[in-house]
């Protein structure tokens, strides 16, 4: 489990918007993702570990009658 921090968000989203795909976190590590999609999927897990929020598991209930 990664010890996220705004510094890594601030270096993940400088590379998506200049369209990089390497990106050099605050300890110095560097990743080199696949896809704009790997890299939008990584910033969504760092804002959820950054602001504490987890996502709400929703469920959807269905009813059917005849008439």
């Amino acid at each position: 489990m990664n010890t996220w921090t705004s510094a890594d968000l601030a270096s993940l989203d400088k590379a998506i918007a200049t369209g990089a795909t390497k990106v050099r976190f605050a300890d110095n590590r560097e990743v080199t993702y696949r896809s704009l999609a790997d890299m939008r999927s990584i910033r969504k897990e760092i804002v959820e570990a950054l602001t504490g929020s987890v996502p709400i598991a929703r469920t959807t209930f269905v009813e059917h009658s005849r008439d």
